[in-house]
């Protein structure tokens, strides 16, 4: 009896440990598989496309990377500067437009005074060439006898020279008094001093040529006698 129960527990330990051998046998079989799986993945062709699975529903995106920030602000500077220099542009070509502009209008107005200041040169000139025929003309009507003033010469003498003084006032030539008046070197040229009781010192006294303005200058003094 003791020999029976001796071997059936030797055929017992036999068998865990055949059981036990097959488990760790098929242990180690998942292991090779689990290594081998791992090797597959780790061994795909680079050229092979991956999926890369957009956010799901409840994700939320990354935020840009700082390279991708700072790109970004370089170029939103680089725009700003350029509007700079546009605007930098606009304002000195503006600038130059303003001063040629001006340059202009005080070229335009020196050119004018000048050819204002030629005009009145040339008019002075011609009115000092007529002013000798005007004195003639006097000398010539206050020559003529009181019984001859209506003979047809002397009042067509005269007609002429009322029609010349008036061509000339339209001019702005126009006849200085003289006689009366203080002496003036700006306007008289005193050629003799005489004695009169009626006047005082330093007062013209006698015209004996009479001199004419053209507008606000003299175009011929006139020719006094001055009382001393």
């Amino acid at each position: 009896m003791a020999e029976q129960k001796e071997q059936k527990a030797m055929e017992g330990q036999e068998e865990m440990e055949e059981m036990e051998a097959m488990e760790g046998q098929q242990a180690g079989n998942l292991e090779e598989e689990e290594a081998e799986g791992e090797l597959e993945e780790g061994n795909k062709p680079e050229g092979e496309p991956q999926t890369e699975e957009g956010p799901q529903e409840g994700e939320t995106c990354e935020e840009p990377s700082e390279e991708g920030q700072e790109e970004g602000k370089k170029g939103f500077f680089k725009k700003k500067d350029k509007k700079n220099k546009q605007e930098e542009k606009i304002a000195e070509l503006t600038d130059q437009l303003q001063r040629q502009m001006a340059e202009f209008d005080n070229f335009r107005k020196r050119t004018e005074k000048e050819k204002a200041q030629m005009f009145e040169i040339g008019a002075k000139s011609v009115i000092e060439v007529i002013l000798p025929v005007v004195d003639n003309f006097e000398r010539g009507l206050s020559a003529v006898p009181e019984d001859a003033k209506e003979d047809p010469i002397a009042q067509g003498m005269d007609k002429i020279y009322k029609q010349l003084m008036a061509e000339l006032e339209k001019l702005g030539v126009t006849p200085m008094e003289a006689v009366g008046k203080e002496f003036d070197p700006e306007f008289h040229n005193a050629v003799m001093q005489v004695e009169n009781e009626e006047y005082e010192s330093g007062i013209v006294a006698q015209e004996l040529q009479k001199g004419y303005m053209y507008r606000e200058s003299v175009v011929r003094h006139s020719m006094v006698a001055v009382v001393q």
